[in-house]
């Protein structure tokens, strides 16, 4: 479905702000200036900021969406080969980009407002998890092929690697330093190919 315009850059704008600001810092003013548009103009796209939030919700989850359809990891033949793939693109997407511009818009806000505005928590929710169940498929594809017998779920272990990410993330704010991600990434593929090696020898 098409966006309004004026509706588009709000919610773009948003996804940058608020990633550098945190939800509770950033107010409709700021957003306006960010985006360059009045007051009203929000105010006829967005009846809150909560009601922004939860857009830029589903905004954020059709904009990386599109980005992970298209990436190179799709490529691979071998569901296995494109699952490590997957993790070797998550770690190059954090590679030479500043703090706000890898983390994860779902992540930063669900941690703020997950007591407080339990609409917003359950919109993040819904966002983690439709990329999880992405996920879901590659991991269940490369588990059929190379170890149909394991007893994990393929379901489990997509939502680990979201919670590694998610947590890399916040320990590179902690330490103001990007490679504190990487390292869990290529932490977290070594355990992704560990997990494989050992299913193959059982």
């Amino acid at each position: 479905m098409e966006t309004h315009p004026t509706r588009e850059r709000i919610l773009k704008t948003a996804l940058n702000v608020i990633r550098q600001r945190g939800l509770a810092d950033t107010s409709i003013m700021d957003l306006c200036d960010a985006a360059d548009v009045t007051k009203g103009a929000f105010f006829h796209h967005f009846a809150s900021k909560e009601e922004l939030a939860i857009s830029a919700t589903r905004y954020w989850t059709q904009v990386t969406g599109g980005l992970f359809a298209s990436a190179p990891y799709n490529d691979y033949d071998d569901p296995l080969d494109r699952l490590i793939a997957y993790i070797d693109f998550r770690a190059n997407i954090i590679k030479g980009r500043g703090l706000p511009e890898f983390s994860c818009l779902l992540g930063t806000m669900v941690q703020e407002v997950y007591e407080t505005e339990p609409d917003v928590r359950e919109a993040c929710r819904i966002g983690i998890e439709t990329h999880a169940a992405t996920v879901t498929k590659l991991i269940e594809d490369a588990k059929a092929l190379h170890a149909p017998r394991a007893t994990w779920s393929a379901e489990g272990l997509a939502l680990h690697t979201q919670a590694v990410l998610q947590g890399a993330f916040v320990l590179a704010k902690a330490k103001n330093d990007p490679q504190i991600a990487i390292d869990s990434v290529i932490h977290l593929r070594r355990y992704i190919e560990l997990l494989f090696h050992h299913a193959k020898e059982d």
